[in-house]
């Protein structure tokens, strides 16, 4: 029996349709498995150029600088020397900054209220900051009596804060108390209001002791060279004349050991108090 001619159209339609759909779906798979299959690749080359690229970036941050660790109250790695100058500022701090920035050191300095409203030493406090190095305060007066038997530490300590703030722009936080934390902070209730008015205080782990060696320069070098043996050490000396003559002798003595010369920094304070009250 002989097929009809629009039954054979029919089913030509319909083989093509068929066709065309198994067609379609073949490219569809296609593309499907090449996506499939690029995707991984895509994402290994990624991960594998961040971790080449991280080390560099990290390393380039970091250059040259003291090593921190990353907590809040941490002393810095590797041999590092704070030089610290209390007393000022004097007639002699523009010579102590020259001498400084002459051997690309920086310091930092505890200056007195009473010498910080002396409008003749105020452009060298700003110089001070502008070059890099960190000024905190040691009080208006200096005063055993009036800071610590009549309990003004806070208030004397803030005043010269605002002094420093006024001249130079900066918020520091760091003060040292006159004659050191011992036997000044022996007074619990001081230390609190210290705590609370969020100041942070320094001491020292060498003492230069230049104060009493006017005719005899030399010996501030001895003292120091005999008093280094941490990885991490404040030294205490004042803006002296005998300081002045051989500061240049002190820092050659760090340098010829490996030290890197630290200035304070607000954001990476660690304690350094005779009392090793951790909160200051």
């Amino acid at each position: 029996m002989r097929t009809s001619r629009p039954t054979i159209k029919k089913n030509r339609i319909v083989k093509g349709v068929i066709l065309i759909g198994i067609v379609l779906a073949t490219i569809l798979l296609m593309i499907y498995m090449q996506e499939k299959s690029n995707t991984p690749s895509v994402k290994i080359i990624t991960a594998e150029q961040s971790k080449q690229m991280a080390p560099k970036h990290e390393s380039e941050i970091i250059k040259d600088k003291p090593k921190i660790e990353n907590t809040p109250a941490s002393k810095p790695l590797g041999k590092v020397v704070y030089l610290t100058f209390d007393d000022g500022p004097s007639q002699l701090t523009g010579q102590f900054l020259d001498i400084l920035k002459e051997h690309d050191v920086k310091a930092t300095f505890f200056m007195q209220g009473v010498n910080l409203q002396n409008k003749n030493f105020q452009d060298n406090v700003k110089l001070a900051t502008t070059e890099g190095h960190y000024v905190g305060a040691h009080s208006m007066t200096h005063n055993s009596k009036r800071l610590y038997t009549d309990g003004q530490f806070v208030q004397e300590m803030n005043e010269t804060l605002a002094l420093i703030h006024d001249i130079t722009g900066t918020n520091p936080k760091l003060v040292r108390a006159p004659y050191g934390s011992v036997p000044g902070l022996n007074n619990e209730l001081i230390r609190n209001q210290i705590a609370e008015a969020n100041m942070k205080v320094w001491d020292w782990t060498i003492d230069s002791l230049d104060w009493k060696l006017k005719n005899n320069p030399y010996q501030i070098v001895e003292n120091i060279k005999s008093g280094t043996s941490r990885d991490v050490e404040v030294v205490l000396m004042h803006e002296l004349r005998q300081t002045l003559q051989v500061l240049p002798e002190i820092i050659s003595f760090y340098k010829e050991r490996g030290y890197k010369f630290g200035v304070y920094n607000d954001l990476v304070h660690f304690p350094l108090n005779f009392h090793n009250d951790q909160r200051l």
